[in-house]
């Protein structure tokens, strides 16, 4: 049998013998000990106990309660699944609801608009819906999410210890998803900042809140990703922590008893929890509340620009090497951007300083940026580097723009690439503000399988910038048929680049 020994080794005893082996039967004997390989300290020894975590943080955690104004239904409209779980867990009866959870009529979550329960009765406060929060200051402020409080009337906070508030809302950042809310209260507990730098992936987080309207309900689990981006301004915080509706605003805490960020979203089909839920760092939450309690509003720098991803077929053709930086599809007439020489096509790899390894990197670092500030700004356009100079300014509301059709001059077929083109007549150039580019009138073969269109802009190919129909058909010539030739289009307001595979199968 074999035998499990202490730490010095394991132990292989012999069998005892049977009738087919000769000689006298003997006693079984022990063989010589065979030393294990040093064993590795082991990396995780047992699981953690979270309640000294919950006792310190615990009171700064408060529930968060809405209310709106609204026709109630004389009928009363119940949310069924919610009243039989109360029924089941709680004992409640049809119509009644356990301290700390919503009435019958109310959400049973914070919800991102959607339209008012209402009837015919007569005007009335209403619950709308339950979120959580915690304390930043003694002196009563509480941050939250920003879709909490989005469309209430009123704002109530309750603190663990039942007293309640009616809350005057400072500033909320939809970008963000960030609000912060003030209560007239004095000595509370506040709670202690994490740095979200230090988190790591794989560390156990926890979180309390208020899921379904039950107050002081706390979840643990660990960090599964970090800078997630599922956001315009925001690299989220993954976990696997159980975060349902009425968690949101909520602290994510580490093991050290720190909020490391704000419990805002899941990952779901069904609404409920399914293992993935993101927290928003609390470096990027902190920056944005103590702009929300010095302005009541966050300030915000834009360059004018409209980006997308890099693809690794494209980075490898036109030779930028790793798929990385943000490539820039439109910029905006007249804007930051085009005055410090930007160009549609443009791949921004580096902001002051700072390196764009995606395309979601530049909207923060922008963002981040004061308007006024003069930023260095280096691109890869044809091939080749180029620093610029850009000066921020102040993000507006997004203007929507108008595609562009320009009416087509003489076309003439370019037969390499399955194209029919035409020049652009200084009209037309001025009209889509461009030096050069070349209009396709028809299109078939490599370059239809490639995803051109008809009116679409060519602004370059295989990285050289073209101005007409001569200079396309030399760059088309000389280019090597059996590899893709990068091709730089405009459609509308759009640059993007397009593969052609001229021997594609």
């Amino acid at each position: 049998m074999l035998a499990l020994g202490g730490a010095a080794g394991v132990a292989l005893w012999s069998p005892l013998p049977t009738q087919a082996q000769a000689g006298p039967a003997v006693a079984p004997q022990p063989l010589a000990a065979l030393p294990l390989a040093a064993a590795p300290a082991p990396l995780v020894r047992g699981l953690p106990d979270f309640s000294s975590l919950v006792e310190a943080v615990g009171p700064s955690v408060v529930n968060i309660r809405t209310t709106e104004k609204t026709k109630v239904s004389q009928g009363g409209e119940g949310d069924e699944e919610m009243q039989d779980f109360f029924r089941r867990f709680f004992g409640a009866p049809p119509g009644a609801m356990p301290p700390g959870a919503m009435p019958p009529g109310a959400a049973p979550a914070p919800r991102r608009g959607g339209p008012p329960r209402g009837g015919n009765g007569p005007d009335e406060e209403t619950n709308r819906g339950v979120g959580s929060g915690f304390i930043l200051t003694p002196d009563g402020y509480v941050m939250t999410n920003a879709h909490v409080i989005d469309g209430a009337d009123e704002v109530y906070v309750t603190l663990p210890d039942k007293r309640e508030f009616k809350a005057k809302v400072i500033g909320a950042d939809k970008r963000t998803d960030v609000a912060v809310v003030k209560i007239e209260a004095s000595g509370l507990p506040a709670v202690k900042i994490g740095d979200v730098n230090r988190l790591k992936v794989g560390e156990w987080v926890m979180a309390i809140g208020s899921p379904f309207g039950l107050e002081n309900t706390v979840t643990a689990g660990i960090v599964s990703a970090k800078a997630r981006d599922t956001g315009e301004f925001l690299p989220f915080i993954q976990t696997d922590v159980a975060i349902n509706p009425g968690n949101s605003g909520g602290p994510l805490i580490n093991m050290a008893g720190e909020v490391v960020g704000i419990n805002s979203q899941i990952l779901s089909r069904s609404g409920g929890f399914m293992g993935i839920s993101f927290a928003i760092p609390m470096d990027e939450a902190t920056r944005v509340s103590d702009q929300l309690r010095s302005l009541g509003r966050v300030v915000r720098g834009r360059i004018g620009v409209q980006i997308a991803e890099v693809p690794k077929e494209i980075a490898e053709s036109i030779g930028l090497g790793k798929p990385s930086g943000a490539l820039v599809r439109a910029v905006e007439p007249g804007g930051p951007a085009d005055r410090a020489g930007i160009e549609a096509g443009d791949i921004i790899t580096r902001f002051d300083g700072k390196t764009v390894e995606k395309s979601g990197d530049l909207p923060r670092f922008v963002g981040n940026t004061q308007p006024g500030a003069k930023s260095s700004i280096e691109v890869f356009r044809r091939g080749q580097s180029r620093q610029l100079g850009v000066t921020v300014a102040e993000l507006e509301p997004e203007k929507v723009k108008t595609a562009l059709k320009p009416t087509p001059s003489a076309p003439s077929p370019v037969g390499a690439l399955g194209l029919t083109l035409s020049d652009l007549n200084a009209e037309q150039k001025s009209e889509l503000k461009l030096k050069g580019g070349v209009r396709i009138e028809k299109v078939e073969g490599a370059s239809a399988r490639a995803g051109l269109n008809e009116g679409d802009i060519i602004l370059a190919v295989a990285n050289v910038e073209i101005s007409d129909i001569r200079q396309f058909e030399a760059v088309v010539a000389k280019a090597d048929k059996s590899k893709p030739i990068s091709v730089l289009f405009r459609r509308g307001d759009w640059a993007q680049y397009a593969l052609v595979r001229p021997t594609a199968r």
